[in-house]
């Protein structure tokens, strides 16, 4: 499947779009706090153990990027979105065939594994293609189409619990919602696939009114990428940044519930479902708000704002946000716009340091990051949970030491980030060249990741 060549004419402004009927079906995975309870209830399972299907997911999301974003870069995002929708979806129905036999197992294969590869090669499908199209915003590009992925629990997490409640929540209710979002994503993620484009050479300069061309910027391919201190500075904010955001949202709904489970107004099932719908929300706003506003104040103070503004938040909620409905919502929208807004930013940031070259192939590499922080997040806010309960504590008692570390894990990315400085021209792909000699660097640039 060769990359689609947009024709004379094209509009840069269809690429989004098809790049949100991606990330728009598989952000459905910020939705999945809303399974959690019937699965633990139908299949007698531990917090911990309800969480696999997810953690498996986004730890599949950042190896299955790291290891095709140079095959990604190399056959286009079309064949990339195809894929995605083939995996995504059979995520799906392999969970609902688990569902249906009572077999978690299938469920953690389906949606954990199969459907994360599906995460992975779609998330970082368009990125490339949407930097290349918009060299004078890529913020802004990015986050258009990466706000997707966050506002996917915006749609999945009413039209998931509505479906629980209309099919019921036992296992033969969970299989058919999980056969319906699987038909219902493929459809949907098709449009992506068709309506997707490459520029022509050189196109997304004269888009962009001739601001900017292959010389301005650096050329550091992703293997050379690697080699700089730059990729692993932004590896440990990013981690930082998802680990302390991932954690409340994977477990939102119950967490907002246990908080005030011991006050005069008790969080209900459907509002806790809301909640999730409103952290996709913010998640989503972040996206393209604040990456949008990065391309105007720079990308280090955008992510200074993330994680100091961020450690405050979760300070609040620690210390008051039990006594404080509105507060304890407040601080948790801004924590996810922060957690959303990380992710749209870090491929302009990767664009700024390492060029366009091989932004796509880095940016899938730096994913490993989220694939660390999905199984941190989740493991730390889970297992202290179940521990403080077998301890004998409930409500807000049992996520305190959570929230603590989350901080901690913030201030270490603010450090990291205050240490990024521009990658030297050394690692730049002229000077590559001239040490290694042409031919060594042709090879290294046709490498598959």
């Amino acid at each position: 499947m060769s990359p689609p060549i947009a024709p004379v004419g094209w509009s840069r402004w269809l690429v989004p779009p098809a790049a949100l009927s991606i990330h728009l079906s598989i952000g459905q995975a910020y939705a999945w706090s809303v399974f959690k309870p019937p699965l633990e209830e139908a299949l007698g399972l531990s917090g911990t153990q309800s969480a696999l299907p997810f953690q498996l997911g986004i730890v599949m999301l950042g190896l299955s990027a790291a290891f095709g974003g140079t095959l990604v870069e190399r056959r286009g995002p079309r064949w990339a979105m195809t894929v995605a929708l083939v995996c995504f979806s059979s995520g799906f129905l392999i969970s609902a065939l688990g569902a249906a036999t009572g077999q978690f197992w299938l469920i953690v294969l389906g949606y954990g594994f199969v459907g994360g590869i599906g995460l992975g090669i779609g998330y970082i499908s368009p990125v490339s293609t949407l930097i290349k199209w918009f060299p004078d915003r890529p913020g802004m590009a990015t986050g258009i189409a990466i706000m997707g992925f966050g506002g996917g629990a915006l749609i999945a997490s009413p039209w998931s619990a509505q479906m629980l409640e209309s099919f019921g929540s036992d296992t033969s209710g969970i299989a058919l919602a999980f056969l319906v979002h699987g038909l219902s994503y493929a459809v949907f993620m098709l449009l992506g696939v068709l309506l997707v484009r490459v520029p022509r050479p050189r196109a997304e300069q004269r888009e962009a009114g001739g601001t900017t061309t292959a010389t301005d910027e650096p050329r550091v391919s992703a293997r050379q990428a690697l080699r700089t201190p730059q990729f692993w500075l932004l590896w440990v904010v990013l981690c930082m940044n998802v680990t302390a955001g991932i954690g409340i949202l994977e477990k939102a709904a119950p967490m907002i519930t246990d908080f005030f489970s011991d006050t005069s107004t008790p969080v209900s099932a459907a509002a806790a479902a809301g909640f999730v719908a409103l952290l996709s929300a913010a998640n989503m706003a972040g996206r393209i708000g604040w990456s949008s506003t990065s391309d105007l104040i720079g990308r280090k103070n955008i992510y200074r704002l993330y994680l100091g503004a961020g450690t405050l938040m979760y300070a609040l909620i620690a210390l008051v946000g039990s006594s404080s409905k509105p507060l304890f919502v407040l601080c948790a929208l801004v924590i996810l716009s922060f957690y959303g807004g990380g992710f749209a930013t870090i491929p302009a940031y990767l664009k700024d340091l390492f060029g366009t070259y091989q932004v796509g192939a880095i940016h899938g590499r730096l994913l490993t990051a989220w694939s660390t922080a999905g199984v941190l997040g989740p493991l730390i806010v889970n297992w202290i949970a179940d521990r403080q309960e077998e301890a004998g504590k409930d409500g807000a008692e049992l996520y305190g030491t959570s929230l603590f570390i989350m901080m901690g894990l913030l201030v270490v990315g603010f450090v990291a980030n205050e240490l990024v400085r521009p990658v030297h021209p050394s690692h730049h792909l002229d000077a590559v060249t001239a040490r290694k000699g042409a031919p060594d660097v042709r090879r290294q640039q046709s490498e598959p990741a």
